[in-house]
């Protein structure tokens, strides 16, 4: 009883500089009260993965720096975006941490993935060493639309959590792209050479044949990335409310972007302000213990969650959704439609059922997805990352 009291007392007395407001907390597509719902709250942002700067970890490439403070920032939230997703794809959103609790395999391997050692799938090393390819040296700073491309390059290594990522270029979400892109159940070289997905055209044409049905419509969980430009040097403050509802969507991955060279991984917000873990804090690096168990509570921020004021955001973010399922999707979509229809709301971004014809058409083979696809997106956002340069080391 005693430890429950504490636990309860602790937590009250930590929350006290949040906000007493009758404004909804949202949080990764949940709401809260603040006045009955603070030890909720404070438990869901303590489940959130949370990965900073560390130093002393194996030599990046071998010869590179054994610590990303000061340039990793945008790469750690790379990382918390990404991470959340996986916990979405192999614990679910309502998994909580809880302290000294000993948790799942499934929890370890989410959490193995992002450990500061060359053979995890998403970790620091394989980060800087896959953005060479983007034209980022090692040890250069990010901006969100790189860490996108990084991260989606990364992930088709990672066959344990299969993964459709998708990152909709020019403003533009098309959903025929990505539902060609999680429907791909049929290996082939390319769309052109598949006529056999166009899915809708064999549903009416065999609505009898179940079985190949059913094999066409396996759905690959979906990580949708959308790199935004909303405003030059400011943000905009007709997309404010547009943002907002983005955070309050069950399929939020939350956003990535923060302030000029100083990134932030944003879970939510209330009122006027955004909710934001921040990688700003150099710890170690982590090895396994004795029992070739992981040391976790490191990866979990157990204070109340930073918050700044959403006019002062950098116009350069990118927005994160996940649909584990083609209902969640179709879902989005529809809320995405609705959203259009608030007043006073400016769309972030268009959302279309067919590529528009002004966009370049990918190579017909498909043989290089990426490229066309970033060279179109460093093209669209050449300002970007010179914007947030660190010239000096």
């Amino acid at each position: 009883l005693f430890l429950a009291t504490l636990t309860y007392d602790t937590l009250r007395f930590e929350y006290e500089d949040f906000p007493e407001t009758k404004e909804p907390v949202w949080i990764l597509g949940r709401k809260y009260s603040v006045f009955t719902e603070k030890e909720e709250i404070l438990l869901d942002v303590t489940s959130r993965l949370w990965f900073t700067y560390r130093k002393n970890f194996p030599a990046i490439g071998g010869t590179g720096p054994t610590s990303d403070t000061g340039w990793g920032c945008m790469l750690r939230c790379g990382q918390m975006i990404f991470a959340q997703a996986l916990v979405c794809r192999h614990l679910g959103r309502d998994w909580r941490w809880i302290k000294g609790k000993r948790q799942t395999d499934n929890y370890f391997n989410v959490l193995n993935a992002f450990i500061d050692k060359k053979d995890s799938y998403y970790s620091i090393h394989q980060i800087a060493q896959m953005g060479v390819g983007e034209g980022k040296s090692i040890g250069q700073w990010y901006g969100p639309n790189t860490v996108a491309q990084v991260l989606k390059k990364l992930a088709t290594f990672d066959t344990w959590s299969s993964l459709a990522v998708h990152i909709a270029m020019d403003n533009t979400v098309v959903m025929e792209e990505i539902r060609r892109l999680c429907q791909s159940s049929v290996p082939c070289a390319g769309a052109a050479a598949c006529p056999a997905l166009e899915s809708d055209v064999l549903y009416n044409g065999c609505p009898e044949d179940v079985g190949l049905r059913g094999r066409l419509t396996l759905w690959k969980p979906l990580v949708l990335l959308i790199p935004l430009r909303l405003g030059l040097t400011e943000i905009n403050e007709a997309y404010i409310e547009t943002l907002k509802h983005c955070f309050m969507m069950p399929q939020s991955l939350g956003v990535i972007g923060g302030k000029p060279n100083s990134a932030h991984y944003f879970i939510g917000y209330v009122g006027e302000e955004l909710i934001y873990l921040d990688p700003h804090t150099t710890q170690p690096a982590v090895e396994p213990g004795d029992s070739g168990c992981l040391p976790d509570e490191s990866f979990h921020c157990q204070h109340p969650p930073c918050r700044m004021s959403i006019a002062e955001l950098d116009p350069s973010i990118a927005v994160g959704f996940f649909c584990n399922t083609e209902a969640d999707f179709n879902d989005w979509c529809q809320q995405i439609k609705k959203l259009s229809l608030v007043r006073g709301a400016l769309p972030m971004f268009e959302l279309v059922e067919r590529q528009p014809s002004h966009f370049s058409n990918p190579d017909v083979l498909n043989l290089t997805p990426d490229s066309s696809d970033a060279d179109r997106l460093e093209r669209f956002f050449d300002s970007e990352d010179e914007d947030f340069e660190i010239l000096s080391l």
